[in-house]
């Protein structure tokens, strides 16, 4: 009930502020976020601002963490009014949101694939989501027992992969794709190592990436992944698959267990490493920041997000249709998020 109250009253305040014509009252949509939907919510944004009167919302891409974290820091203008995110809101997330009078309404708006890349020049490369682990992991079990990963070249796991260095370019913790890629690839890859459970590998230790530079945390910007991914054909990149459809003429991906990262694949869920992409929406803040609404039925228009909508363009795998059509709804109705 506290909360609630709080809730109330801060956006009541926020209310105030704007009608009494404050210089700092806000009229602009702020989003942050997955630097995954990042292109998607720009292209609504863009459209958004063309169609409507009113301006285009600012998006910032800072990482699903990053961005939940800001989103959760309480209600008012100084704070973003929409979150994306790569993967779903924690639920301890969640709790700090709540403790600080946000009320989240979640959105999912479609599928994404995780993958591996490298340069078009490079060579091509299937890989077992056990051999990602262990040219990733931190500790690796070697004769039963775990041991820092003395993998360096791509050979030393499996001598039918190319004589080549390991070098990776990936996401930071802050990054929704680093959490999924940690859940999808990494876990799944642990339990498929031969000997994992008799030499200890389990639970968290299944998720710590490796420090020896091997594997390059390069930041939550994916496009410069790419430049660097051109410049360099030995390295692979992980990012989301839409950079990877919008950089085709650079870069390719890795089959992984034998599936390519195609938007069918992923679509009918048989590519190994996929996962759901949101936004979240700032219950407070609707009806008090101008155009909430509005762009919330930008994205939820089927020529948007349908199977030929706009976002798809941009690599978006859209959902089924009764599935995009219960999401619209409960969104359009402001369903608090809840576990």
């Amino acid at each position: 009930m506290k909360i609630k109250a709080f809730a109330g009253v801060a956006a009541l305040a926020l209310a105030g502020t704007i009608a009494a014509g404050s210089a700092q009252a806000r009229d602009q949509i702020q989003i942050v976020g997955s630097s995954t939907v990042f292109p998607f919510a720009t292209a609504v944004a863009e459209q958004f601002g063309q169609k409507t009167d009113y301006k285009t919302p600012v998006v910032e891409s800072t990482g699903s963490g990053g961005g939940i974290k800001l989103f959760c820091e309480g209600v008012g203008e100084n704070t973003p009014d929409i979150t994306n995110a790569s993967r779903r809101m924690k639920e301890k997330e969640l709790v700090t949101c709540q403790e600080a009078g946000v009320t989240p309404v979640e959105v999912t708006i479609g599928f994404d694939g995780i993958v591996m890349a490298n340069s078009v020049q490079g060579p091509d490369m299937d890989l077992t989501l056990d051999q990602i682990f262990l040219a990733l992991a931190k500790q690796v079990p070697v004769d039963g027992k775990l041991v820092a990963n003395p993998y360096q070249n791509w050979s030393d796991i499996d001598p039918s992969l190319p004589a080549e260095k390991i070098e990776v370019l990936g996401p930071p913790p802050t990054s929704g794709t680093r959490d999924a890629f940690e859940e999808l690839a990494m876990e799944a890859g642990c339990e498929a190592v031969p000997g994992a459970a008799e030499a200890g590998l389990e639970g968290d230790i299944c998720t710590e990436i490796r420090e020896d530079g091997a594997y390059v945390e390069a930041g939550e910007n994916d496009n410069l992944i790419v430049q660097k991914l051109a410049a360099n054909p030995a390295a692979f990149g992980i990012f989301g698959f839409s950079f990877l459809d919008q950089n085709a003429d650079k870069v390719k991906g890795a089959d992984i267990a034998g599936i390519a990262p195609t938007f069918d694949a992923i679509a009918d869920g048989s590519y190994p490493v996929s996962r759901s992409l949101y936004f979240y929406i700032k219950k407070e803040h609707v009806g008090v920041i101008p155009g909430i609404e509005e762009y919330l039925a930008e994205f939820t228009n089927e020529d948007t997000w349908d199977d030929m909508g706009y976002l798809t363009d941009k690599g978006l795998i859209p959902l089924a249709a009764d599935k995009r059509e219960a999401v619209a709804s409960s969104a359009k109705e402001m369903t608090p998020l809840q576990f």
